[in-house]
């Protein structure tokens, strides 16, 4: 299977980033992840869809993706053009959404505490290495099992399945 890489802007936040805080529950009257996009980090920063590029990559501390246990909040990181989450832990409910969908994370403390706002990042999920191009270092992460690298260049769980006819390989 050929390498998966990712490469983008980092946008930094702390510790307990919550659903409500990710897609705030007032716009919770749709799944539309177009929609979902708009407000995407809204009640924590609010110019993080002005500043985001596709690609990006979201860095934050400790339990990311805390709280409720919608599939909203992953929905509108990756819609909002997010292409991975780096942190020192997430809660466990996220993670599965987030994968469910397609969207990689990655806990790496060392990546995290050296990470700064705006460096450019490169990841290889394959080998779960995190460059940071900005200051030339590179931190480990759990290298993503084949069958997750499958989900997510498939786009997802659901698109993973399609795509083999509800056969597993």
């Amino acid at each position: 299977m050929s390498d998966i890489i990712l490469k983008g802007k980092a946008h930094k936040y702390g510790s307990n980033v919550n659903t409500d805080e990710i897609i705030p529950a007032r716009y919770l009257n749709t799944t539309d992840p177009a929609i979902l996009s708009k407000y995407c980090m809204e009640d924590i920063d609010k110019n993080f869809v002005k500043n985001v590029k596709s690609g990006d990559i979201i860095v934050a501390e400790n339990n990311f993706g805390c709280g409720s246990s919608r599939e909203h909040a992953p929905i509108a990181i990756k819609a909002a053009g997010i292409s991975a989450v780096i942190a020192n832990s997430f809660a466990r409910i996220f993670f599965r959404n987030s994968i469910n969908i397609g969207l990689p994370i990655l806990e790496s403390p060392e990546a995290v505490k050296a990470i700064k706002s705006g460096d450019t990042i490169e990841i290889n999920l394959n080998e779960g290495i995190i460059k940071n191009v900005t200051k030339n270092k590179s931190y480990q992460s759990q290298p993503f099992p084949e069958f997750m690298q499958k989900i997510i260049k498939a786009g997802g769980l659901l698109d993973y399945i399609k795509s083999t006819g509800g056969e597993q390989s």
